[in-house]
């Protein structure tokens, strides 16, 4: 028996040393298990000084602090044409897309680009993008077609606002008599007051910093836009556009209505993102605590809210944001499904 009893403590050993390296092993690894269920998302959003990027940096701030194991970090762009590749080839799982971007992107109409970008999705809208042209008061220009020959800031190359300053000009017939300036809006609104342009084209929602930035250091002009527009083939071309006004009061000095033209910003996302995060990412943004932080971010959130978020989309909408809506009680309309 003493022998047996020996012999069965003698095997019992190694198998306490094994247990104790098991144990051990997995101590090691455990903060690289917690590592690896951390889901890292991007969301690309915008140039700095833009709406974008606020409400960008918004959208990826409370996520970050209010989904679990989920971090998402805010990545600079050039504007809405530069998300749209970003998402469609995974690179950003999130971003800010011009309704009109997404409609031409999907059918292959982007400007020297007929590649189809169909990876890309609407999650909600957020706020209009009203287009802004911007002179200096002394400058003796009235009207956007006094704008033949001048320099013109339209916004970084590959952005939103540069390809909606094309449409733009080219709808009034005037894309190639003009000289383009391919600068940021904080540069084009530092540029403006050193007159090193006659023109600031901006495209985003109000009030924009860089266009306070320019009032509050110039006299300035905002050109009312939408007649000029509407007298093209502006909207014949792009349907997406819409009139919209700017109140007067708005910036420093600009005490008078200018009605313009807008485009809808949309929330997007690649249909790579699951059902379930876009649902609990909706639900986060648009609950009241969420649009009351988003509002906080930025006056341009002031538009946003569970009944205008179909606004604007005239594309596919993810999976999971029709899920969300429909539950909200929103009706999708055929080219949103």
């Amino acid at each position: 028996m003493l022998n047996k009893l020996t012999f069965s403590q003698f095997l019992a050993k190694p198998l306490t040393f094994a247990a104790a390296a098991v144990t051990a092993a997995a101590l090691a690894t455990a903060p690289i298990s917690a590592e690896a269920r951390t889901e890292r998302l991007a969301f690309s959003g915008g140039p700095d000084g833009g709406t974008f990027q606020y409400f960008s940096n918004g959208i990826a701030t409370r996520l970050s602090r209010e989904l679990p194991n989920v971090e998402v970090s805010n990545m600079a762009s050039a504007g809405s044409v530069e998300n749209l590749r970003r998402v469609n080839s995974r690179d950003a799982d999130f971003g800010i897309v011009y309704s009109g971007d997404l409609y031409l992107g999907l059918n292959g109409q982007l400007t020297n680009d007929t590649r189809r970008y169909r990876n890309v999705q609407a999650v909600a809208y957020m706020f209009g993008a009203p287009a802004h042209l911007i002179v200096l008061d002394n400058s003796g220009i009235q009207n956007p077609q006094d704008l033949v020959g001048r320099r013109v800031a339209v916004g970084p190359a590959g952005s939103g606002a540069a390809a909606s300053a094309q449409r733009y000009f080219e709808g009034l017939g005037i894309w190639d008599q003009i000289r383009p300036q391919y600068i940021g809006y904080n540069q084009g609104a530092s540029a403006l007051g050193d007159r090193q342009i006659d023109a600031l084209w901006v495209f985003a929602g109000f009030p924009n910093a860089s266009v306070i930035q320019a009032a509050s250091s110039n006299r300035v002009r905002l050109l009312q836009t939408y007649e000029a527009a509407r007298a093209g083939s502006l909207f014949e071309n792009h349907p997406y556009y819409a009139q919209v006004t700017i109140p007067a009061g708005t910036y420093p000095g600009v005490d008078y209505d200018v009605v313009t033209i807008q485009d809808s910003a949309l929330w997007v996302t690649g249909r790579h993102v699951s059902e379930e995060r876009i649902g609990q990412a909706l639900g986060l943004i648009y609950s009241d605590e969420g649009l009351a932080f988003m509002r906080s971010v930025s006056n341009a959130a002031r538009v946003m809210g569970r009944d205008t978020a179909l606004t604007g989309i005239v594309t596919p909408m993810h999976a999971g944001a029709r899920t969300y809506w429909e539950a909200q009680g929103l009706e999708l309309s055929p080219a949103q499904r």
